[in-house]
């Protein structure tokens, strides 16, 4: 059974037709107003470089994050720091409608330039350098995980944090963080415990700077 559901009896390469051709190129546009390429919804082609420091969410913890996002972002533009699982989770929300604001992507990894415009080259160790688009206070929500669990990365990601943000801030990161984050930042844990796919050594914690209060049936039973 092929793609389209019929029998592939024959050696003929299949043919689509004129109105086909049509409504997938419509298909295709529309998702590209949206900033995102069609076949890039989720993260399940991209494999985790473990040289980067990449560790994906998990879905529950995704789905949590981005729930948080819109329930506090007033139509307000999202930047999303190195974390590019909640970003794709809010790329999802966009097609289904469901997003009346701008979301960024600011990472490293150019292979996720294929979220087109919504994509933003960022190197921490560079934390102010951006493109003119990028202006000072100009994110309603600020979303970091830093790469890497150290206190030099910290503090420059803060930079980048402390120079997006408007005023709410969510930070994912290691419980080792907590008093450099504190201090940097003016967060606190949550009570969120965010999971990744894979089970990771260090213990991780979700700070924010606002009363938040974020509840999976998984952190429930933890």
């Amino acid at each position: 059974m092929n793609a389209l559901g019929g029998n592939t009896c024959s050696d003929e390469e299949p043919q689509l037709s004129e109105h086909t051709l049509l409504a997938l190129q419509e298909f295709y546009a529309e998702r590209m107003q949206l900033g995102t390429n069609p076949t890039t919804t989720g993260l399940s082609e991209f494999e985790e470089n473990w040289q980067l420091s990449q560790f994906w969410y998990n879905e529950e913890t995704a789905v949590a994050l981005t729930k948080e996002v819109l329930r506090i972002s007033q139509n307000r533009r999202i930047a999303c720091i190195s974390c590019p699982t909640l970003f794709a989770k809010l790329i999802q929300v966009a097609q289904l409608g469901q997003l009346e604001c701008e979301a960024y992507l600011l990472e490293y990894d150019r292979r996720f330039e294929t979220y087109g415009s919504s994509f933003v080259y960022y190197d921490y160790n560079d934390p102010l350098t951006l493109p003119h688009l990028i202006t000072a206070h100009s994110f309603g929500i600020v979303v970091a995980d830093p790469p890497f669990l150290s206190e030099e990365c910290l503090c420059k990601v803060a930079q980048t944090i402390t120079f997006l943000a408007q005023d709410k801030v969510i930070l994912c990161t290691g419980a080792v963080m907590e008093d450099l984050a504190l201090k940097l930042l003016n967060v606190r844990p949550c009570g969120f415990v965010p999971r990744h796919n894979r089970n990771l050594a260090n213990e991780f914690l979700c700070y924010t700077n606002y009363d938040c209060t974020i509840v999976t049936e998984e952190n429930d039973a933890s």
